[in-house]
């Protein structure tokens, strides 16, 4: 077998020539353990490397995790060090970035295609498993692994990245190359003027999400609930994530939007996305049924402020429901309604909507019922005169 491998001629190689602005090469590469505050505890970093293929000017970037969050944040930060885009990025096929991978028609995360089209640079992914398609990269991650990181130290991330910027300009850029044998700053000086200009408005680079919108009408993400359309209950939507907001789609069309919540536990929610019941009760509040009964007259406004007063069972539903008789009966009866109810001293849902049913409220009230309201009006129930005591207390004492 040895003999059959040694007669086969040597595999030919090409080396990849790239013009000025042409390409740059992206890459991940370990970084050394710090203590990640976040967390509290020791985490990997990792050096994000972004290479320009015809000057080899670089970026570097360490990290602590690859999340489609982070692999935005970088291209757009590496971007700007540039001052310029190239016409294409190379890449390998991250998940933050590819989302399937494939020789003829890979599929690309909608979040990285999004920074594409607002950038301007096409994505493309090498082959699957065939990372020396951007060998440029892979080799400027080596030389940072084995040129900056030995030979430092470093106290947190944003140390680490202080210094690795540092070293970019004073060290790797200014040495001479080993494949171009020049000094890649130098290179830079006539690649930057052909790249392409960045945008007078960078753009909103934000995360994609699929999240099913559950029975309350909300979707969960990060621990925050956000509000989208009742009718949408149950589907699987698109959420669109930046750092102050988020976004809801039903395939391509928005639903919802939010001001984003870093607060775990929090609630956003749209009053307009509930359902009509829901959304008439919540609208409905205890400052909305004292408004509205003023509106109606003084004794309802009592009726209600008895009942939303009540010290041991929250009748919210009860005064909504009193105003609500004003549709069926009009304000004139349900104010009719309403002093008939305090004068039998009954300040109740079903007492009012008993006296409109009957139509007890068109009849005049009688001495009896007037007297019945002082006696066990809201201000003096079960209560006597003090004539009428000091007159018992003698009885009792003779």
């Amino acid at each position: 077998m040895a003999g059959i491998r040694a007669s086969l001629p040597p595999e030919a190689t090409v080396r990849l020539q790239f013009p000025a602005a042409e390409a740059a090469q992206v890459d991940f590469g370990a970084g050394p353990v710090l203590l990640d505050p976040a967390r509290g505890e020791p985490r990997r970093t990792w050096a994000f490397v972004m290479t320009l293929c015809y000057s080899r000017h670089q970026y570097v970037e360490f990290v602590f995790d690859q999340t489609v969050m982070t692999w935005l944040g970088c291209h757009r930060r590496a971007f700007e060090w540039f001052g310029a885009l190239p016409t294409r990025v190379i890449i390998d096929n991250p998940k933050c970035a590819i989302t399937r991978a494939c020789v003829r028609d890979p599929v690309v995360q909608r979040a990285y295609a999004e920074c594409a089209e607002g950038y301007g640079f096409k994505i493309d992914p090498c082959l699957p498993a065939d990372p020396a398609k951007k060998g440029i990269v892979e080799s400027g991650v080596k030389y940072v692994k084995g040129n900056f990181l030995p030979t430092r130290t470093f106290r947190d991330l944003t140390d680490l990245n202080e210094q690795a910027r540092r070293w970019v300009l004073e060290e790797a850029g200014v040495r001479i190359h080993g494949t171009t044998r020049q000094q890649p700053l130098e290179r830079f000086l006539v690649e930057k003027p052909l790249m392409r200009p960045l945008p007078d408005v960078p753009p909103d680079l934000g995360t994609w999400h699929r999240l099913k919108l559950h029975p309350d009408c909300h979707v969960k993400f990060e621990y925050v609930l956000y509000s989208a359309p009742f009718a949408l209950v149950g589907e699987t939507l698109w959420v669109r994530t930046t750092d102050v907001s988020v976004s809801i789609f039903q395939d391509y069309r928005l639903v919802a939007s939010h001001v984003r919540s870093h607060c775990p536990g929090d609630r956003r929610t749209v009053l307009d996305h509930l359902p009509p019941d829901a959304r008439e009760f919540f609208a409905h509040d205890r400052q909305w049924c004292l408004k509205q009964a003023r509106k109606v007259g003084p004794a309802c406004a009592d009726l209600i402020e008895q009942l939303l007063g009540d010290r041991i069972v929250e009748r919210l539903r009860g005064a909504q429901g009193v105003l609500g008789l004003a549709r069926t009966y009009g304000a004139l009866r349900l104010e009719a309604a309403c002093v008939r109810a305090l004068a039998h001293a009954s300040p109740a849902y079903r007492t009012v909507q008993s006296i409109l049913v009957g139509g007890f409220d068109k009849q005049p009230l009688d001495r009896h019922d007037t007297d019945r309201q002082s006696v066990y009006g809201r201000h003096a129930r079960f209560a006597r005169d003090a004539k009428t005591l000091f007159d018992i207390d003698d009885e009792t004492r003779h």
